[in-house]
């Protein structure tokens, strides 16, 4: 890592990222064996053929080239084993880079773990001077700054406890408060605003507001695509360790989410078809088949936000039901959202009765309100609180031709423009 006051004209770029590459062992024996090999190529001066892999390495990273400038906030998104956390490591001066280079201007405070820095052992009271002094503050500039630490890490009663006694909530409290308070240049922000009350996260947002305003630079990563889009213009896209995108936020994590879209859909293309039970072994009726179809009635693999759609459930019967009641839960498979749908057909007042044979169940939708994603739907049939059969989990997925990446769900609408008449 490289700092570039004087080897860039562009005096608002405060980091750099130039052809950065990282490798990584996965076997610890062989990890030893060359770092071992490492060193002493670099004792003797000789080249260490950073741009091969050997034998079980990997690369972490692999020729990412990107900047950041001065009172920008930089999304950095990527699912588990993107190379995220490696590129702040590396940024933050932790480890080296294979090849390439990371040019910094400025102070650089990373909150790249929970308490980073923090020695569980020590008091609070203790490892805010120990922190706050690794990261450049005098003696005297801490004490100036203690108790604006203190008040905004909300921790009073507890600064002479040992932080190995603090919750990961004031862990994070206290490691957010010395980082933001020696005034850096450059934040680092690993997942760190996931966790706390939401009272506290409301504060890190206001105070982070404040730093940019003042020109601090920061790099976001979060699997919350919503928390990159309402803070970051700009972010980077990792997979694998290579960059897939960069730019601006909503181009960036249209095209994350469309990938993630992509994982597991040839098993959610919104189709399902059950084998059929002997009579012997049904309840009474059976869920026969599960799909979506447009206004033509033609099977669609995929629902359209914004867009019309049916959703189909093929039934077979062996005598006449009556008011049967289609129930049908919807939830998120990313995990952030959980249950975001629950609909009934007994809750819109429809009777449906279901005649002897085969007959299809169809829910017409004007509009699909969820967002891209994709989803797992438990349908069931029911009378009363008798169940005839159950599907736990009929997968399906939901993509976009429209911008909406920053919505939880999309709002059916109509513009017009009324004219005032003045009566005068």
């Amino acid at each position: 890592m490289t700092n570039f006051l004087e080897q860039t004209k562009d005096t608002d770029v405060v980091i750099s990222v130039e052809n950065l590459s990282k490798k990584f062992c996965r076997d610890l024996k062989r990890s030893l064996l060359y770092g071992v090999q490492d060193i002493a190529t670099e004792l003797v001066g000789a080249n260490r053929k950073s741009e091969t892999l050997r034998p079980k390495e990997f690369w972490a990273l692999n020729n990412l080239s990107f900047q950041l400038r001065r009172g920008e906030a930089l999304g950095l998104v990527g699912s588990n084993g993107a190379g995220k956390s490696t590129l702040l490591r590396i940024i933050s001066g932790l480890i080296k880079p294979d090849s390439g280079c990371v040019k910094v201007r400025g102070k650089v405070a990373p909150l790249i773990a929970l308490g980073a820095g923090f020695n569980p052992i020590l008091t609070g009271r203790e490892n805010i001077y120990a922190n706050m002094s690794i990261l450049g503050l005098s003696t005297k500039e801490i004490e100036e700054r203690f108790k604006d630490v203190i008040d905004f890490a909300e921790i009073a009663d507890a600064i002479d406890a040992p932080v190995q006694t603090y919750s990961s909530g004031m862990a994070a409290r206290l490691g957010f408060a010395c980082a933001v308070h020696i005034e850096p240049d450059i934040l680092l922000i690993d997942e760190v605003l996931a966790v706390g009350d939401i009272k506290f996260k409301m504060k890190c947002h206001r105070q982070l507001s404040k730093m940019r305003e003042k020109g601090t630079a920061f790099i976001l990563v979060s699997h919350n695509s919503h928390s990159v889009l309402n803070i970051c213009e700009s972010s980077v896209y990792l997979s694998k360790g290579k960059l897939i995108a960069f730019g601006s936020t909503e181009a960036v994590i249209r095209k994350y989410e469309e990938d993630l879209c992509l994982i597991g859909t040839e098993n959610a293309l919104g189709k399902m078809v059950l084998p059929e039970k002997p009579e012997k072994e049904s309840l009474g009726l059976d869920i026969v088949s599960l799909s979506f179809k447009d206004e033509q009635q033609k099977a669609i693999d995929t629902l359209l936000s914004g867009e019309s759609a049916y959703l189909c459930v093929e039934c077979k019967a062996y005598k006449e039901v009556k008011n049967a009641n289609l129930g049908l839960l919807v939830t998120a498979l990313s995990g952030e959202n959980g249950l975001v749908l629950y609909l009934t057909s007994s809750s819109d007042n429809e009777e449906l009765t279901i005649p002897p044979g085969k007959s299809e169940i169809q829910m017409y939708m004007p509009y699909c309100s969820l967002i891209p994603g994709v989803y797992s739907a438990k349908i069931y049939i029911r009378k009363g609180v008798y169940s005839f059969d159950i599907v736990d989990s009929f997968r399906f997925t939901v993509k976009t031709n429209k911008t909406i990446s920053r919505c939880l769900f999309y709002q059916p609408r109509k513009w017009q423009v009324v004219r005032k008449v003045d009566n005068a």
